[in-house]
């Protein structure tokens, strides 16, 4: 499975954001964009996090930044049959680096150690629900860039509407088209 880069030099990053290198190196050096020097040298590294806001800040289109390696999607529900099948279909299409986790305990532990581009989530979890994984999520900066797609079949309107409010993308109905989804995720984690 590819390992999409975590780390860019200023290069790499100008040739993404379709910018002269020595825009990037102003834009570091002045704090706009943030990164660190490797100790001991002159070269400065920018990691992927970094760069994703950098480029949503200055509204510069993420397709170059994902083309090189694929959308990292984490799959959070308990029901192992829905795991299964949008595992299967979403590694079947390819554009996909895939984890899971059936709690919100494991949400979190997963959102830290893989950085998704997208987070499917159940709005109902054995130990939590949707809207409290939302906010946990979306109130850590490191986590900003995280697109979460809630899917459930026992939402009504206001519940979607305080999930919208909590930092969710998107709100997809069960029963759900699998097809429709898999879009959904490919547009979100290009904006």
């Amino acid at each position: 499975m590819d390992k999409m880069k975590e780390l860019f030099t200023t290069g790499e990053a100008a040739d993404i954001c379709k910018v002269s290198q020595q825009t990037i190196i102003r834009c570091f050096d002045s704090g706009r964009l943030e990164g660190f020097r490797v100790p001991g040298s002159r070269f400065r590294r920018i990691p992927r996090e970094s760069l994703i806001k950098f480029m949503k800040d200055n509204n510069i289109p993420l397709d170059n930044l994902l083309s090189g390696g694929k959308i990292k999607v984490l799959i959070v529900d308990d029901d192992d049959e829905i795991v299964e099948l949008m595992v299967d279909v979403l590694s079947r299409d390819g554009r996909f680096e895939i984890r899971t986790a059936s709690s919100g305990y494991d949400a979190g532990i997963q959102t830290q150690q893989f950085l998704p581009d997208v987070i499917l989530l159940d709005y109902m979890l054995p130990d939590v629900n949707g809207n409290i994984v939302c906010r946990t999520i979306k109130s850590n900066p490191n986590f900003s860039h995280i697109h979460i797609i809630i899917v459930s079949g026992v939402v009504n309107r206001e519940e979607i509407d305080d999930l919208l409010a909590a930092g969710a993308s998107e709100f997809i109905a069960k029963p759900f088209n699998i097809a429709e989804i898999t879009e959904k995720i490919a547009q979100l984690a290009r904006t």
